[in-house]
Protein backbone atom coordinates (compact mmCIF):
# COMPACT_ATOMS: atom_id res chain seq x y z
CA UNK A 1 0.00 0.00 0.00
CA UNK A 2 1.42 3.58 -1.17
CA UNK A 3 2.33 6.04 1.63
CA UNK A 4 -0.81 8.27 0.49
CA UNK A 5 -3.37 5.28 0.66
CA UNK A 6 -2.41 4.52 4.34
CA UNK A 7 -3.06 8.27 5.36
CA UNK A 8 -6.32 8.40 3.55
CA UNK A 9 -7.07 4.83 5.47
CA UNK A 10 -5.95 6.37 8.61
CA UNK A 11 -7.95 9.18 8.48
CA UNK A 12 -11.20 7.75 7.51
CA UNK A 13 -10.84 4.99 9.94
CA UNK A 14 -10.23 7.70 12.75
CA UNK A 15 -14.12 8.75 12.48
CA UNK A 16 -15.55 6.24 9.74
CA UNK A 17 -19.21 7.12 10.44
CA UNK A 18 -18.42 11.02 10.39
CA UNK A 19 -16.64 11.09 7.27
CA UNK A 20 -19.27 8.39 5.56
CA UNK A 21 -21.77 11.22 6.26
CA UNK A 22 -19.92 13.85 5.06
CA UNK A 23 -19.04 12.07 1.45
CA UNK A 24 -22.80 11.29 1.42
CA UNK A 25 -23.66 15.19 1.80
CA UNK A 26 -20.43 16.06 -0.53
CA UNK A 27 -22.24 13.61 -3.15
CA UNK A 28 -25.78 15.22 -2.37
CA UNK A 29 -23.74 18.79 -2.93
CA UNK A 30 -22.88 18.05 -6.17
CA UNK A 31 -25.98 16.19 -7.29
CA UNK A 32 -28.24 19.00 -5.80
CA UNK A 33 -25.52 21.36 -8.21
CA UNK A 34 -26.64 19.46 -11.49
CA UNK A 35 -29.95 18.99 -10.93
CA UNK A 36 -30.25 22.61 -10.22
CA UNK A 37 -28.92 23.58 -13.16
CA UNK A 38 -30.97 20.93 -15.22
CA UNK A 39 -34.11 22.08 -13.88
CA UNK A 40 -33.75 25.49 -14.09
CA UNK A 41 -32.51 25.15 -17.95
CA UNK A 42 -35.72 22.64 -18.47
CA UNK A 43 -38.25 25.12 -16.65
CA UNK A 44 -36.63 28.40 -18.80
CA UNK A 45 -36.79 26.32 -22.11
CA UNK A 46 -40.51 25.21 -21.19
CA UNK A 47 -41.33 28.87 -20.53
CA UNK A 48 -40.54 30.15 -23.28
CA UNK A 49 -41.42 27.21 -25.68
CA UNK A 50 -44.93 27.53 -23.39
CA UNK A 51 -44.96 31.13 -24.41
CA UNK A 52 -44.60 30.99 -28.18
CA UNK A 53 -47.45 28.62 -28.06
CA UNK A 54 -49.74 30.84 -26.67
CA UNK A 55 -50.08 28.60 -23.60
CA UNK A 56 -48.45 30.41 -20.96
CA UNK A 57 -51.12 31.32 -18.80
CA UNK A 58 -52.00 27.73 -18.14
CA UNK A 59 -48.27 26.43 -17.91
CA UNK A 60 -47.34 25.50 -13.89
CA UNK A 61 -44.89 27.93 -12.82
CA UNK A 62 -44.83 26.75 -9.01
CA UNK A 63 -43.79 23.14 -8.89
CA UNK A 64 -40.30 24.17 -10.81
CA UNK A 65 -40.23 27.31 -8.94
CA UNK A 66 -40.54 25.71 -5.64
CA UNK A 67 -38.39 22.37 -6.50
CA UNK A 68 -35.62 25.12 -7.64
CA UNK A 69 -35.69 26.81 -4.34
CA UNK A 70 -35.31 23.12 -2.81
CA UNK A 71 -32.48 22.56 -4.79
CA UNK A 72 -30.51 25.28 -3.64
CA UNK A 73 -31.45 25.61 0.35
CA UNK A 74 -30.70 21.47 0.36
CA UNK A 75 -27.08 22.29 -1.49
CA UNK A 76 -25.76 24.80 0.95
CA UNK A 77 -27.29 22.77 3.63
CA UNK A 78 -25.50 19.30 2.58
CA UNK A 79 -22.61 21.99 1.59
CA UNK A 80 -22.74 23.18 4.99
CA UNK A 81 -23.04 20.06 7.02
CA UNK A 82 -20.39 18.45 4.27
CA UNK A 83 -17.43 20.54 5.30
CA UNK A 84 -18.61 20.23 9.14
CA UNK A 85 -18.33 16.71 9.72
CA UNK A 86 -15.36 15.91 7.00
CA UNK A 87 -12.98 18.60 8.52
CA UNK A 88 -14.40 17.53 12.15
CA UNK A 89 -13.17 14.12 11.95
CA UNK A 90 -9.89 15.45 9.12
CA UNK A 91 -8.57 17.61 11.99
CA UNK A 92 -9.23 14.73 14.53
CA UNK A 93 -7.50 12.23 12.31
CA UNK A 94 -4.22 14.75 11.96
CA UNK A 95 -4.31 15.15 15.59
CA UNK A 96 -4.06 11.36 16.01
CA UNK A 97 -1.91 11.05 13.63
CA UNK A 98 0.92 13.88 15.08
CA UNK A 99 0.49 11.59 18.61
CA UNK A 100 0.99 8.15 16.38
CA UNK A 101 4.24 9.52 14.29
CA UNK A 102 5.93 10.92 17.37
CA UNK A 103 5.48 7.49 19.23
CA UNK A 104 6.85 5.97 16.36
CA UNK A 105 10.12 8.25 16.30
CA UNK A 106 10.48 7.55 19.96
CA UNK A 107 10.40 3.27 19.29
CA UNK A 108 13.55 4.27 17.12
CA UNK A 109 16.67 3.73 18.48
CA UNK A 110 18.57 5.73 20.70
CA UNK A 111 21.66 6.59 18.19
CA UNK A 112 18.71 7.05 15.97
CA UNK A 113 17.23 9.64 18.55
CA UNK A 114 20.43 11.31 19.19
CA UNK A 115 20.83 12.01 15.70
CA UNK A 116 17.64 14.08 15.51
CA UNK A 117 17.17 17.78 16.53
CA UNK A 118 14.16 18.04 18.27
CA UNK A 119 13.60 21.61 16.53
CA UNK A 120 13.91 21.18 12.32
CA UNK A 121 12.87 17.38 13.08
CA UNK A 122 9.41 18.69 14.78
CA UNK A 123 9.26 21.66 11.92
CA UNK A 124 9.46 18.75 9.35
CA UNK A 125 7.17 16.63 11.09
CA UNK A 126 4.88 19.04 11.64
CA UNK A 127 4.61 20.20 8.18
CA UNK A 128 4.53 16.82 6.77
CA UNK A 129 1.34 16.46 8.82
CA UNK A 130 -0.24 19.29 7.45
CA UNK A 131 0.85 18.98 4.18
CA UNK A 132 -1.79 15.72 4.48
CA UNK A 133 -4.84 17.68 5.43
CA UNK A 134 -6.01 17.82 1.61
CA UNK A 135 -5.51 13.81 1.18
CA UNK A 136 -9.57 12.97 1.58
CA UNK A 137 -10.45 17.04 2.00
CA UNK A 138 -8.61 17.89 -1.68
CA UNK A 139 -8.31 14.48 -3.68
CA UNK A 140 -10.05 11.18 -2.48
CA UNK A 141 -13.41 13.18 -1.05
CA UNK A 142 -13.62 15.16 -4.74
CA UNK A 143 -12.32 12.41 -6.75
CA UNK A 144 -14.92 9.62 -5.00
CA UNK A 145 -17.71 12.68 -5.33
CA UNK A 146 -17.14 13.61 -8.94
CA UNK A 147 -16.77 10.04 -9.89
CA UNK A 148 -20.18 9.34 -8.48
CA UNK A 149 -22.20 12.41 -9.71
CA UNK A 150 -20.90 11.85 -13.32
CA UNK A 151 -22.20 8.27 -12.92
CA UNK A 152 -25.56 9.55 -11.47
CA UNK A 153 -25.87 12.38 -13.57
CA UNK A 154 -25.36 9.95 -16.60
CA UNK A 155 -28.11 7.81 -15.41
CA UNK A 156 -30.89 10.87 -14.74
CA UNK A 157 -30.25 12.17 -17.67
CA UNK A 158 -30.99 8.68 -19.42
CA UNK A 159 -33.82 8.46 -17.77
CA UNK A 160 -35.21 11.47 -18.23
CA UNK A 161 -34.00 12.32 -21.88
CA UNK A 162 -32.63 9.83 -24.32
CA UNK A 163 -29.32 6.98 -24.23
CA UNK A 164 -27.41 9.25 -26.76
CA UNK A 165 -27.43 11.92 -24.42
CA UNK A 166 -26.77 10.55 -21.56
CA UNK A 167 -23.62 8.82 -22.90
CA UNK A 168 -22.23 11.79 -24.20
CA UNK A 169 -21.90 13.41 -20.96
CA UNK A 170 -20.15 10.21 -19.60
CA UNK A 171 -17.86 9.60 -21.93
CA UNK A 172 -17.31 13.16 -23.11
CA UNK A 173 -17.45 15.24 -20.31
CA UNK A 174 -16.53 12.50 -18.32
CA UNK A 175 -13.85 10.54 -19.77
CA UNK A 176 -12.42 13.41 -21.34
CA UNK A 177 -12.14 15.36 -18.03
CA UNK A 178 -10.47 12.42 -16.40
CA UNK A 179 -8.14 12.26 -19.08
CA UNK A 180 -7.04 16.10 -18.17
CA UNK A 181 -7.35 15.36 -14.58
CA UNK A 182 -4.76 12.66 -14.59
CA UNK A 183 -2.54 14.22 -17.09
CA UNK A 184 -2.64 17.47 -14.62
CA UNK A 185 -1.74 15.08 -11.83
CA UNK A 186 1.53 13.51 -13.32
CA UNK A 187 2.61 16.97 -14.64
CA UNK A 188 2.33 18.56 -11.34
CA UNK A 189 4.07 16.09 -9.22
CA UNK A 190 8.00 17.75 -9.95
CA UNK A 191 6.43 21.15 -9.18
CA UNK A 192 4.29 20.66 -6.58
CA UNK A 193 7.29 18.55 -4.39
CA UNK A 194 9.63 21.28 -5.63
CA UNK A 195 6.97 24.43 -4.25
CA UNK A 196 6.48 22.12 -0.86
CA UNK A 197 10.00 21.26 -0.12
CA UNK A 198 10.88 25.07 -1.03
CA UNK A 199 8.26 26.21 1.49
CA UNK A 200 9.59 23.52 4.44
CA UNK A 201 13.40 24.77 4.08
CA UNK A 202 11.70 28.06 4.38
CA UNK A 203 9.78 27.11 7.22
CA UNK A 204 12.87 25.81 8.89
CA UNK A 205 15.06 28.26 8.16
CA UNK A 206 12.59 31.01 9.37
CA UNK A 207 12.48 28.44 12.65
CA UNK A 208 16.03 28.40 13.36
CA UNK A 209 16.45 32.02 12.68
CA UNK A 210 14.16 33.25 14.87
CA UNK A 211 15.96 30.60 17.50
CA UNK A 212 19.06 31.57 17.08
CA UNK A 213 18.94 35.42 16.05
CA UNK A 214 21.07 36.74 19.20
CA UNK A 215 24.14 34.20 18.19
CA UNK A 216 23.78 35.53 14.86
CA UNK A 217 23.56 38.92 15.63
CA UNK A 218 26.20 39.09 18.15
CA UNK A 219 28.68 37.47 15.24
CA UNK A 220 27.48 39.21 12.33
CA UNK A 221 25.78 36.50 10.47
CA UNK A 222 22.38 38.13 10.88
CA UNK A 223 22.28 40.17 7.66
CA UNK A 224 23.69 36.74 5.57
CA UNK A 225 21.03 34.41 6.84
CA UNK A 226 17.97 37.31 6.33
CA UNK A 227 19.60 37.08 2.25
CA UNK A 228 19.51 33.57 2.44
CA UNK A 229 15.62 33.45 3.72
CA UNK A 230 15.17 36.06 1.23
CA UNK A 231 16.43 33.93 -1.96
CA UNK A 232 14.36 30.93 -0.47
CA UNK A 233 11.45 32.71 -0.68
CA UNK A 234 11.80 34.13 -3.80
CA UNK A 235 12.42 30.61 -4.93
CA UNK A 236 8.79 29.54 -2.92
CA UNK A 237 7.54 32.03 -5.15
CA UNK A 238 8.96 30.71 -8.63
CA UNK A 239 7.90 26.91 -7.64
CA UNK A 240 4.15 28.50 -6.67
CA UNK A 241 3.92 30.39 -9.91
CA UNK A 242 4.70 27.49 -11.78
CA UNK A 243 1.97 25.25 -9.97
CA UNK A 244 -0.09 28.20 -10.27
CA UNK A 245 -0.13 28.46 -14.34
CA UNK A 246 -0.16 24.17 -14.23
CA UNK A 247 -3.48 24.37 -12.58
CA UNK A 248 -5.00 27.50 -14.98
CA UNK A 249 -4.05 25.21 -17.65
CA UNK A 250 -5.57 22.15 -16.15
CA UNK A 251 -9.03 24.81 -15.23
CA UNK A 252 -8.34 25.73 -19.16
CA UNK A 253 -8.42 22.21 -20.57
CA UNK A 254 -11.53 20.92 -18.14
CA UNK A 255 -13.48 24.09 -19.35
CA UNK A 256 -12.47 22.78 -23.17
CA UNK A 257 -14.03 19.29 -22.78
CA UNK A 258 -17.24 21.03 -21.13
CA UNK A 259 -17.83 23.33 -24.07
CA UNK A 260 -17.18 20.45 -26.59
CA UNK A 261 -19.68 18.33 -24.63
CA UNK A 262 -22.61 21.27 -24.41
CA UNK A 263 -21.27 21.81 -28.18
CA UNK A 264 -22.40 18.12 -28.71
CA UNK A 265 -25.37 18.23 -26.72
CA UNK A 266 -27.18 20.84 -28.26
CA UNK A 267 -26.61 19.64 -31.77
CA UNK A 268 -27.87 15.70 -30.38
CA UNK A 269 -30.93 17.75 -28.32
CA UNK A 270 -31.48 19.95 -31.47
CA UNK A 271 -31.40 16.74 -34.13
CA UNK A 272 -33.86 14.62 -31.77
CA UNK A 273 -36.23 17.66 -30.78
CA UNK A 274 -36.24 18.40 -34.62
CA UNK A 275 -37.22 14.60 -34.87
CA UNK A 276 -39.99 14.43 -32.63
CA UNK A 277 -37.87 12.09 -30.25
CA UNK A 278 -37.52 14.42 -27.44
CA UNK A 279 -39.22 17.44 -26.60
CA UNK A 280 -37.34 21.00 -26.73
CA UNK A 281 -37.38 21.56 -22.80
CA UNK A 282 -36.26 18.02 -22.17
CA UNK A 283 -33.21 18.39 -24.38
CA UNK A 284 -32.24 21.47 -22.63
CA UNK A 285 -31.47 19.47 -19.61
CA UNK A 286 -28.51 17.60 -20.98
CA UNK A 287 -27.16 21.03 -21.36
CA UNK A 288 -27.49 22.39 -18.14
CA UNK A 289 -26.57 19.76 -16.66
CA UNK A 290 -23.43 19.07 -18.30
CA UNK A 291 -22.63 23.20 -16.91
CA UNK A 292 -23.25 21.58 -13.38
CA UNK A 293 -21.43 18.48 -13.45
CA UNK A 294 -18.21 20.91 -14.51
CA UNK A 295 -18.28 22.38 -11.18
CA UNK A 296 -18.00 19.07 -9.61
CA UNK A 297 -15.12 18.00 -11.94
CA UNK A 298 -13.32 21.22 -11.84
CA UNK A 299 -13.40 20.30 -7.69
CA UNK A 300 -10.73 17.77 -8.36
CA UNK A 301 -8.48 19.42 -9.97
CA UNK A 302 -6.37 21.62 -7.10
CA UNK A 303 -6.29 18.28 -5.41
CA UNK A 304 -4.38 16.76 -8.65
CA UNK A 305 -1.89 19.40 -8.70
CA UNK A 306 -1.23 19.13 -4.86
CA UNK A 307 -1.00 15.11 -4.74
CA UNK A 308 2.84 15.48 -5.49
CA UNK A 309 3.23 16.81 -2.53
CA UNK A 310 0.95 14.87 -0.42
CA UNK A 311 2.60 11.70 -1.55
CA UNK A 312 6.45 13.62 -0.97
CA UNK A 313 4.66 13.93 2.93
CA UNK A 314 3.10 10.66 3.01
CA UNK A 315 6.25 8.77 2.22
CA UNK A 316 8.61 10.88 4.60
CA UNK A 317 5.64 10.28 7.36
CA UNK A 318 5.73 6.78 7.06
CA UNK A 319 9.36 6.27 6.33
CA UNK A 320 9.75 3.54 9.29
CA UNK A 321 11.45 4.59 12.79
CA UNK A 322 13.94 1.87 13.45
CA UNK A 323 12.68 -0.05 15.97
CA UNK A 324 14.08 -0.43 19.42
CA UNK A 325 14.63 -3.64 20.90
CA UNK A 326 10.98 -5.56 21.95
CA UNK A 327 10.97 -6.15 25.98
CA UNK A 328 8.81 -9.47 26.97
CA UNK A 329 6.13 -8.56 29.40
CA UNK A 330 6.91 -11.36 31.61
CA UNK A 331 7.57 -9.72 35.01
CA UNK A 332 10.79 -10.30 37.16
CA UNK A 333 10.96 -11.61 40.70
CA UNK A 334 12.25 -9.01 43.08
CA UNK A 335 15.50 -9.07 43.84
CA UNK A 336 17.86 -6.82 45.43
CA UNK A 337 18.17 -3.29 43.71
CA UNK A 338 21.62 -3.84 42.23
CA UNK A 339 23.32 -3.47 38.33
CA UNK A 340 25.61 -6.18 36.82
CA UNK A 341 27.45 -6.04 33.62
CA UNK A 342 28.81 -9.03 32.17
CA UNK A 343 31.41 -9.02 29.45
CA UNK A 344 30.00 -6.47 27.22
CA UNK A 345 31.25 -5.81 23.84
CA UNK A 346 29.79 -3.10 21.19
CA UNK A 347 30.69 -1.26 17.99
CA UNK A 348 29.40 1.22 16.51
CA UNK A 349 28.05 0.38 12.59
CA UNK A 350 31.13 0.75 10.06
CA UNK A 351 33.79 1.28 13.18
CA UNK A 352 37.34 -0.22 12.67
CA UNK A 353 37.47 -1.08 16.40
CA UNK A 354 34.75 -2.02 18.85
CA UNK A 355 33.64 0.92 21.52
CA UNK A 356 33.63 -1.35 24.32
CA UNK A 357 35.56 -4.89 24.27
CA UNK A 358 34.43 -7.65 27.90
CA UNK A 359 33.33 -4.93 30.12
CA UNK A 360 32.23 -6.38 33.19
CA UNK A 361 31.25 -4.43 36.08
CA UNK A 362 28.41 -4.80 39.04
CA UNK A 363 26.96 -1.83 41.25
CA UNK A 364 25.76 -3.23 44.85
CA UNK A 365 22.50 -1.59 46.13
CA UNK A 366 23.75 1.61 48.03
CA UNK A 367 27.37 1.82 46.13
CA UNK A 368 28.41 4.49 43.61
CA UNK A 369 30.97 3.50 40.63
CA UNK A 370 32.50 6.26 38.54
CA UNK A 371 33.57 5.26 35.31
CA UNK A 372 36.24 6.85 34.42
CA UNK A 373 38.27 7.44 31.10
CA UNK A 374 39.32 9.24 27.86
CA UNK A 375 37.00 10.77 26.12
CA UNK A 376 35.56 8.49 22.91
CA UNK A 377 36.33 5.22 24.88
CA UNK A 378 32.83 4.50 25.58
CA UNK A 379 31.19 5.48 28.97
CA UNK A 380 28.16 7.11 27.69
CA UNK A 381 27.63 4.15 24.79
CA UNK A 382 28.39 2.20 28.13
CA UNK A 383 25.30 3.87 30.43
CA UNK A 384 23.11 3.53 27.44
CA UNK A 385 23.62 -0.11 27.59
CA UNK A 386 22.89 0.05 30.85
CA UNK A 387 19.80 1.54 30.64
CA UNK A 388 18.52 -0.63 27.80
CA UNK A 389 18.89 2.09 25.32
CA UNK A 390 21.08 0.28 23.38
CA UNK A 391 21.68 -3.60 22.39
CA UNK A 392 25.15 -4.99 23.07
CA UNK A 393 27.08 -6.92 20.80
CA UNK A 394 27.92 -9.46 23.40
CA UNK A 395 27.14 -9.92 26.78
CA UNK A 396 24.22 -9.39 28.89
CA UNK A 397 23.11 -6.80 31.12
CA UNK A 398 21.11 -7.22 34.69
CA UNK A 399 18.71 -5.16 36.70
CA UNK A 400 17.77 -6.50 40.34
CA UNK A 401 18.95 -10.02 39.22
CA UNK A 402 17.01 -10.25 36.07
CA UNK A 403 17.96 -9.81 32.70
CA UNK A 404 17.27 -6.57 31.33
CA UNK A 405 15.03 -8.19 28.39
CA UNK A 406 12.86 -9.79 30.82
CA UNK A 407 11.76 -6.86 32.33
CA UNK A 408 8.35 -4.89 30.84
CA UNK A 409 9.47 -0.98 29.71
CA UNK A 410 7.35 0.46 32.22
CA UNK A 411 8.55 -1.38 35.15
CA UNK A 412 11.78 -0.94 34.10
CA UNK A 413 11.82 2.58 33.76
CA UNK A 414 10.13 2.56 37.45
CA UNK A 415 13.30 1.22 38.12
CA UNK A 416 16.23 2.65 36.25
CA UNK A 417 16.88 6.17 35.57
CA UNK A 418 19.36 7.58 32.96
CA UNK A 419 20.53 11.33 33.26
CA UNK A 420 22.55 11.78 29.66
CA UNK A 421 24.38 14.62 29.00
CA UNK A 422 21.76 16.22 26.64
CA UNK A 423 18.35 16.30 28.37
CA UNK A 424 15.26 18.24 27.45
CA UNK A 425 13.13 20.92 29.31
CA UNK A 426 10.42 22.26 27.74
CA UNK A 427 8.29 25.32 28.17
CA UNK A 428 5.95 26.26 30.61
CA UNK A 429 7.04 26.50 34.74
CA UNK A 430 9.77 24.76 36.55
CA UNK A 431 6.74 23.13 37.95
CA UNK A 432 5.68 21.75 35.04
CA UNK A 433 8.51 20.17 33.95
CA UNK A 434 9.41 18.87 37.60
CA UNK A 435 6.03 17.21 37.18
CA UNK A 436 7.20 15.04 34.24
CA UNK A 437 8.71 12.74 36.81
CA UNK A 438 5.46 11.15 37.92
CA UNK A 439 1.66 11.91 37.58
CA UNK A 440 0.33 13.85 40.95
CA UNK A 441 3.79 15.56 41.98
CA UNK A 442 3.58 16.86 45.96
CA UNK A 443 4.52 20.89 45.20
CA UNK A 444 6.07 20.41 48.63
CA UNK A 445 8.27 17.43 47.44
CA UNK A 446 9.39 19.50 44.53
CA UNK A 447 10.08 22.03 46.68
CA UNK A 448 12.80 19.90 48.72
CA UNK A 449 14.26 18.54 46.00
CA UNK A 450 14.69 21.65 44.94
CA UNK A 451 17.16 22.05 47.19
CA UNK A 452 18.70 19.16 47.15
CA UNK A 453 20.38 20.06 43.64
CA UNK A 454 20.94 23.33 45.14
CA UNK A 455 18.75 25.46 42.79
CA UNK A 456 15.90 26.66 45.42
CA UNK A 457 17.83 29.91 46.05
CA UNK A 458 18.39 30.75 42.16
CA UNK A 459 14.87 30.44 41.54
CA UNK A 460 13.26 31.95 44.30
CA UNK A 461 13.68 35.38 43.47
CA UNK A 462 11.81 34.31 40.23
CA UNK A 463 9.16 32.74 41.75
CA UNK A 464 10.07 28.85 42.19
CA UNK A 465 8.17 26.59 41.06
CA UNK A 466 6.04 29.24 39.26
CA UNK A 467 8.91 30.85 37.47
CA UNK A 468 8.51 30.55 33.67
CA UNK A 469 10.82 28.70 31.08
CA UNK A 470 11.09 29.62 27.58
CA UNK A 471 11.57 26.48 24.85
CA UNK A 472 14.36 24.21 25.34
CA UNK A 473 14.22 25.76 29.22
CA UNK A 474 15.05 29.23 28.05
CA UNK A 475 15.97 31.28 30.90
CA UNK A 476 17.92 29.03 33.09
CA UNK A 477 21.81 28.49 32.66
CA UNK A 478 23.62 25.61 31.59
CA UNK A 479 23.91 24.98 35.08
CA UNK A 480 21.10 25.66 36.21
CA UNK A 481 19.43 23.81 33.78
CA UNK A 482 21.58 20.31 34.37
CA UNK A 483 20.69 20.77 37.88
CA UNK A 484 16.46 20.92 37.35
CA UNK A 485 16.78 17.34 35.14
CA UNK A 486 18.58 15.84 37.67
CA UNK A 487 15.72 17.39 40.11
CA UNK A 488 13.38 15.43 37.89
CA UNK A 489 15.33 12.26 37.43
CA UNK A 490 15.98 11.87 41.33
CA UNK A 491 11.89 12.73 41.99
CA UNK A 492 10.88 9.04 40.25
CA UNK A 493 13.17 7.59 42.76
CA UNK A 494 14.76 4.97 41.12
CA UNK A 495 16.67 1.61 42.60
CA UNK A 496 19.23 2.16 39.97
CA UNK A 497 20.49 5.51 39.00
CA UNK A 498 22.68 6.40 35.57
CA UNK A 499 24.28 9.18 35.74
CA UNK A 500 26.46 10.80 32.51
CA UNK A 501 28.55 13.53 34.23
CA UNK A 502 26.14 14.88 36.40
CA UNK A 503 27.79 18.34 38.00
CA UNK A 504 29.39 19.35 34.27
CA UNK A 505 28.78 23.63 34.30
CA UNK A 506 28.90 23.63 38.17
CA UNK A 507 31.39 25.27 40.52
CA UNK A 508 33.69 22.62 42.91
CA UNK A 509 31.75 23.95 46.03
CA UNK A 510 27.71 23.73 44.16
CA UNK A 511 29.08 20.28 42.22
CA UNK A 512 30.36 18.51 46.12
CA UNK A 513 26.59 20.10 47.76
CA UNK A 514 24.50 18.77 44.62
CA UNK A 515 26.44 15.38 45.15
CA UNK A 516 25.75 14.77 48.70
CA UNK A 517 22.50 15.55 48.72
CA UNK A 518 21.78 13.43 45.94
CA UNK A 519 23.09 10.30 47.79
CA UNK A 520 21.24 11.23 50.97
CA UNK A 521 17.76 11.59 48.80
CA UNK A 522 18.67 7.76 47.46
CA UNK A 523 20.69 5.88 50.15
CA UNK A 524 19.82 2.48 49.14
CA UNK A 525 19.57 3.14 45.29
CA UNK A 526 22.79 1.80 42.84
CA UNK A 527 24.29 4.82 41.16
CA UNK A 528 26.99 4.35 37.99
CA UNK A 529 27.83 7.87 36.86
CA UNK A 530 30.54 8.40 33.75
CA UNK A 531 33.02 11.03 35.81
CA UNK A 532 34.61 13.61 34.30
CA UNK A 533 35.82 15.71 37.46
CA UNK A 534 37.36 15.08 40.64
CA UNK A 535 34.29 16.14 42.75
CA UNK A 536 32.63 12.96 40.78
CA UNK A 537 35.67 10.72 41.57
CA UNK A 538 36.00 11.71 45.02
CA UNK A 539 32.12 11.15 45.74
CA UNK A 540 32.20 7.85 44.28
CA UNK A 541 33.10 4.58 46.33
CA UNK A 542 34.74 2.81 43.36
CA UNK A 543 36.08 3.78 40.40
CA UNK A 544 36.43 1.50 36.98
CA UNK A 545 38.30 2.64 34.64
CA UNK A 546 37.30 1.64 30.84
Amino acid sequence: MSPLAKVMRLIWRAAPGTMARGALLSGITLLAGVALLGLSGWFITATGVAGLMGIGIAFDVFRPSAGVRLLALGRAASRYGERLLTHDATLRALATLRVTLLRQRMAGSWEALQRLRPGPALTRLTADVDALDGTVLRLALPVAAGAATVIATGLGLWWLTHWSLALGVVLLQGGGSALVLARIGRRSVPASVRAERRGQALLRGTVSTLRGQVDLAVHGGLGARLSLLLARGEALDRAGARLDRLGERGDAALGMVTTATVALLIALGGYLSAAGTLGAAAAAIPVFAALGLHEALAMIRPGMTGMGAMADAAERVFAGAEPSPALPGATPEAQPAGLELRAIGYARPGAAAPVLENVTLSVAPGETVALTGPSGRGKSTLLQIAAGLIRPDAGTVQLCGAPLGDWPEPLLRAQLALLPQRSGLMAGTVGENLALARDGLDPAEAEAMLETVALAPALAARGGLSAVLGEGGAGLSGGEARRLVLARTLLRRPAVLLLDEPTEGLDAATAERVLAGLRTTLPEAAILCAAHRAEERAWANRIFSI
